[in-house]
């Protein structure tokens, strides 16, 4: 269960704060449900409370998993496979979409390697700009840092 003021990421959208818990009418029925604001964007979504799993809500990381994914994030020795850019668009939606840190950071990776490589498409682009954002925020909200400070330390990390 999640609380009023609590931070939680979720997927695809990543983290924001628990606003609310109201209950709704719904087909006769009364629905308790978390209303959360996206931090990056101030979106408002509203997830039943008895789906969080399902939709895939989850805590902000603790902070001593940080440095997994900073090792995510070094291991440079991955293929960058002669796909179409479509067919990766879809593998690093797919993967962002599930919410797990760990693989947005294997997505940003990849990403910065194929960049190393040639140029990205559009797409990729955008999906490196996101998930770049979403591990920025979540990061430094584990790390109790400023997210300039994040930025500065993934920058470091990936071009070494």
């Amino acid at each position: 269960m999640f609380e009023i003021g609590d931070k939680a990421v979720y997927p695809g959208h990543g983290v924001g704060v628990i606003e609310k818990i109201e209950t709704r009418e719904i087909s006769g029925s009364n629905k308790c449900f978390y209303v959360m604001r996206i931090l990056d964007n101030g979106m408002t979504i509203m997830i039943p409370t008895d789906q969080t799993e399902m939709v895939g809500l989850r805590e902000i990381i603790p902070e001593v998993l940080v440095p997994k994914v900073f090792d995510i994030l070094r291991d440079k020795d991955v293929s960058t496979y002669n796909q179409t850019w479509n067919r990766r668009y879809r593998e690093y939606m797919e993967k962002i979409n599930t919410g797990s840190i760990f693989e947005i950071a294997e997505v940003l990776r990849d990403l910065y390697v194929l960049k190393s490589e040639k140029e990205l498409s559009f797409g990729e682009r955008k999906i490196f700009d996101t998930a770049k954002n979403l591990l920025v925020t979540e990061i430094a909200i584990a790390k109790h840092a400023q997210e300039n400070e994040i930025v500065q330390e993934l920058r470091t990390i990936l071009d070494n």
